[in-house]
């Protein structure tokens, strides 16, 4: 079982999501998230004063799958958020050594 944590901009997180359910795959959690990398940041202006905005706002999408699935999962995520510009984000993909259900106490593949 794999973990596949994405940082993504906020509008892409509807398009993401019809994608991933369009191919089959339920289930992710969502943060609002900030930071920056590459992009470092922006400078906006409020009422005629200038401020630096170092953390830019994102979105990190969490989704859990069989490994078989791995790739369809991450290839949907790619193909969505990519916009071609600097800052579109970063995938990272785990390992799981178990997953369990709390309600039922299903274990490994059947608890996703």
């Amino acid at each position: 079982m794999k973990k596949v944590e994405a940082i993504i901009r906020p509008f892409k997180l509807e398009d993401l999501k019809n994608s991933l359910t369009e191919n089959n795959i339920h289930g992710m959690t969502i943060t609002e998230v900030r930071g920056y990398g590459r992009q470092k940041g922006h400078t906006e202006h409020y009422r005629g004063t200038e401020y630096a905005v170092d953390f830019v706002p994102k979105v990190k999408i969490e989704v859990t799958c069989a490994d078989d699935d791995l790739q369809r999962v991450v290839d949907t995520i790619v193909r969505t958020a990519q916009t071609g510009q600097i800052g579109d984000g970063k995938i990272f993909v785990s390992e799981l050594s178990q997953v369990i259900r709390i309600r039922t106490g299903e274990t490994g593949d059947e608890a996703l």
